[in-house]
C-alpha cells in the first residue's frame, strides 16, 4: 500500500490537513476528501476543462494537478466563488442567460471566466471565446455561455465606470 503523507491545503479560505498519496490529483482530494463536488470530473486527460479550479488565482486543471503541488498555495473551487452566501455574478448570469445548459461543464466555464475577468474586466467577445477555448460543452453551442460572461463584463464596466 502506498505511503500517505500529511499535507495542509488552503481551500476556499479554509485550512485542511489531509493524508494523501504522492500521486493523488487535486480533483480527487477536493471531491473525495473535502466533499467539494462542484468541481467535475470530465475527461481526466486535461482536454475538457470541467475540473478547472484556481490555484493562486490562476485557472488550473485539477485532474492534472497533484495535490502536493497545491501545498502552500490558495485553491479556490466553484463553491468558493460565493460571497457571504450570495452567488457570484457569473453564477447568476449563467442561470439568467441559459449558459448552464445541462450544468456539468458550468463550474469549469465559470472558474475560467472568473480568472479572465480578474485580469481583463472588459474583454471582447473574441477574448472571451479565446479564454474559454479550453473548456468543452457537449450540450449545444457556446453562444449563451459567451453571452453570460459578456453580460457580467458589461455590468462590471457599468459599475466601475
Amino acid at each position: 500500500m502506498p505511503t500517505r503523507e500529511l499535507i495542509t491545503l488552503r481551500v476556499n479560505g479554509s485550512t485542511h490537513e489531509l493524508a494523501v498519496r504522492p500521486y493523488d490529483v487535486l480533483l480527487d482530494v477536493l471531491r473525495e476528501n473535502l466533499n467539494l463536488t462542484g468541481t467535475k470530473r470530465g475527461c481526466d486527460m486535461g482536454t475538457c476543462g470541467c475540473c478547472t479550479v484556481h490555484l493562486d488565482g490562476e485557472p488550473r486543471l485539477a485532474c492534472l494537478t497533484l495535490a502536493m503541488e497545491a501545498v502552500g498555495r490558495e485553491v479556490r473551487t466553484i463553491e468558493g466563488l460565493k460571497d457571504k452566501g450570495l452567488l457570484h455574478p457569473l453564477q447568476r448570469a449563467f442561470a439568467e442567460y441559459g449558459g448552464s445548459q445541462c450544468g456539468f461543464c458550468t463550474p469549469g466555464f465559470i472558474m475560467t471566466a472568473a480568472a479572465l475577468l480578474a485580469v481583463n474586466p472588459h474583454p471582447t467577445r473574441e477574448e472571451i471565446k479565446e479564454a474559454i477555448s479550453g473548456n468543452l460543452c457537449r450540450c449545444t453551442g457556446y453562444v449563451k455561455i459567451v453571452d453570460a460572461i459578456a453580460a457580467v463584463a458589461r455590468t462590471k464596466a457599468a459599475t466601475v465606470g
